[in-house]
Formats: C-alpha cells, sequence, structure tokens
C-alpha cells in the first residue's frame, strides 16, 4: 500500500538539504574571493569543480563495476538536456554578468531572488504543475524572506542592467521546470554534464575579460566549495524535482540564502540581525505551510513506458523480463497499465495529471 504519512518524504528534505549546500556555498566563495579571486572566474571553477567531481564519480561507479541503481540518459533526452544547457549553462551566466556590470550590489541582491519566483510561475503557468492557495502563501513567505534577507536599502540603478538580471532568473527558472523532463535519469550524470559546460562558459566568460586563473590552493577550494555546494547540491535538487514537481522544489530551495547567512553567523561573527530574524521567521511559516500539504484526490493513471528507479510499490506492479535486474531498487524499462486510485500525491514523475 501507499504511505499516505510524510506524502513530502523524501523530496521535501532533498530540496532543503539541497538549498543548505548551495547556501553553504556563498559564505565559503566570500572566503576565496577575499584571496583575490576573480568573481567571474570563481563562478566558473566553482561549476566545473562540480561537473569534474561528479564525473569522476560517475566513471568511478562503472570502472568499479558498481550495479547501476539509476537509468542513463537516452537518446530522446539530449533535445531537452541541450535547451538546460544552453538556459543555464549559456544565458543565465553571461545575462548575470552583464547585469551586475551594470546594477549595484542592494539591487543585484534583490533580484537575484526572482529565481524562485521564476522557477514556480513556470512551473504553474507553462507547465500546469498543479497550485492551491495554501502552497502559493507559503511561496510567497519563503520569496519575503529572502528579500528581507538581502535587502541592503533602498534599490537602485533599476534599467537595463536590472533587466539583465532578471533575464538571468528566468532563464534559471527555466532550466529549472525543463530539468524536471530529465529527472527520471542519473542525476550525477545530468549535474555533471551541466557543471562542465556552465563551467566552461563562465570560465571562458572571465578570461576573455582578462581573468588569471589563482594559484594551486585556491584552485583546490573552489573546486571542493563547488562539488557540494553546486554538484552534489544540483544532484538532490533533481532528486527533488523526481518527488515534488519544480514549483514545490523551487520553493523549498529558495530558503538557501538563509541557511547561507546561518552558516556565516560562525564563519564571520556576524551579529544576528533583526532582517535575519524576520527572514527566519518568515521562510519557517512558508516550509510548514508546504510540508503540511495534503493534497488528496482521485485520479487516472494514463498508460505509460519509462525507465527509471523504483520499487515495486502501487505505482509498479509489472512484470518482470530474465534480463531485468534482480533486487530493489532497480532500474529498467517498464509499462504502467492505466489505473485510478486515491492517495496523497505531489506532482512526481507518476502525477502529471490535470486537476
Amino acid at each position: 500500500m501507499i504511505d499516505r504519512a510524510g506524502v513530502a518524504w523524501p523530496g521535501a528534505p532533498m530540496a532543503l538539504a539541497s538549498a543548505a549546500l548551495f547556501g553553504a556555498s556563498t559564505p565559503l566563495a566570500k572566503l576565496l574571493l577575499a584571496g583575490g579571486i576573480d568573481p567571474g572566474l570563481l563562478a566558473g571553477l566553482l561549476y566545473l569543480g562540480s561537473g569534474l567531481g561528479l564525473a569522476a564519480v560517475h566513471f568511478a561507479r562503472r570502472l568499479l563495476g558498481m550495479p547501476a541503481a539509476e537509468a542513463s540518459l537516452r537518446r530522446g533526452d539530449f533535445g531537452w538536456l541541450a535547451l538546460v544547457l544552453l538556459a543555464g549553462g549559456v544565458a543565465g551566466p553571461l545575462l548575470l554578468m552583464l547585469g551586475l556590470a551594470r546594477t549595484p550590489a542592494s539591487s543585484a541582491a534583490l533580484l537575484l531572488n526572482v529565481e524562485g519566483l521564476a522557477t514556480m510561475a513556470i512551473a504553474w503557468l507553462v507547465f500546469r504543475e498543479n497550485v492551491d492557495r495554501r502552497l502559493l502563501v507559503g511561496a510567497f513567505a519563503i520569496l519575503m524572506g529572502a528579500v528581507v534577507l538581502s535587502w541592503g536599502g533602498r534599490p537602485a540603478g533599476v534599467g537595463l542592467g536590472a533587466l539583465a538580471i532578471i533575464g538571468a532568473c528566468a532563464a534559471w527558472g527555466l532550466d529549472n521546470n525543463l530539468t524536471r523532463k530529465l529527472s527520471s535519469a542519473d542525476p550525477v550524470q545530468i549535474a555533471a554534464i551541466k557543471g562542465v559546460a556552465a563551467g566552461a562558459v563562465n570560465l571562458g566568460l572571465a578570461l576573455a575579460h582578462g581573468a588569471r586563473l589563482p594559484p594551486a590552493a585556491e584552485l583546490a577550494g573552489a573546486g571542493v566549495v563547488g562539488f557540494f555546494g553546486y554538484g552534489v547540491s544540483l544532484v538532490l535538487f533533481v532528486l527533488a524535482l523526481r518527488h515534488l514537481g519544480a514549483a514545490r522544489t523551487g520553493a523549498y530551495f529558495s530558503t538557501a540564502p538563509f541557511l547561507g547567512a546561518a552558516l556565516s553567523l560562525a564563519l564571520f561573527r556576524d551579529p544576528i540581525s533583526l532582517q535575519l530574524v524576520v527572514a527566519a521567521v518568515l521562510m519557517a511559516v512558508g516550509v510548514w505551510l508546504h510540508l503540511s500539504e495534503r493534497h488528496d484526490h482521485a485520479h487516472v493513471h494514463a498508460a505509460l513506458d519509462h525507465d527509471h528507479r523504483h520499487t515495486h510499490d502501487d505505482h509498479h506492479q509489472h512484470a518482470h523480463r530474465p534480463s531485468d535486474p534482480a533486487g530493489e531498487p532497480h532500474t529498467h524499462r517498464h509499462h504502467h497499465a492505466p489505473m485510478r486510485h486515491k492517495h496523497p500525491h505531489y506532482p512526481d514523475l507518476h502525477h502529471g495529471h490535470g486537476h
């Protein structure tokens, strides 16, 4: 039977862990910037650290003969992957660099919160993920917490630079939604490709603008921060997309600025400010509204053939061929017969139905 308790498991913990790792990368990157690394160059190194590190993990698993518990990318996935790389690895970083060059830091910090809003808006309006008033209020509370945290006074310089940053956030919001189309495949493989592509773009842009590579110690530090803060974080983000859909995952991920600010208290001995307290309250309310969601109604599963990591729960009662792997969880192409039933659910891989 389907577990009716804790429908947010395991997607919500994965999304929050992804946000925690990414949020932690911000104060750690600040330490690296204090050593004199060019900001654009550092962005490239962080992405490359994630991509190359995860590529090493991917090939190490194959060399060690570890069983493939995740489905590999298929030929039909590469069109989606190309759009993901174009939006998130090329357009996003390029627009951000153009915007940062023309926008004060006070405005940029606020405008970067648009990514979470863009992710949710595209999921709800374009890809038709289900949303109700409770989720809207929760998402609004989380985003307002991020705005409060990044508010540095009256923003200035709204113009072409601000529009470029908003465009970058829209590109990353589209990237997040398109990545959901790939979320049934191996998240390590997806994140490795995205990291290498985005790293190459950012590094190339920085070197073209005259940046120079730092000493080996700083290179290694950037690689480690990138592997965990960007790479492992992205793997968890893809897994969360698989279970929650893009809108809810984007909302949880919007807690990253607060989690990064909390770490800054320990690293830089920053004082606990009113902004941090207000942001914590707003985000806690938003996360609680999402975690306590209960979406339960009779729904129809259309016939479907796909390949992903699964166990034999109520949604996976299918026959096996002799060549299919034994043990659970496992991955192989399988058929879902049409079915109608009722249980709590999120817009995961098997619940993309209309309402």
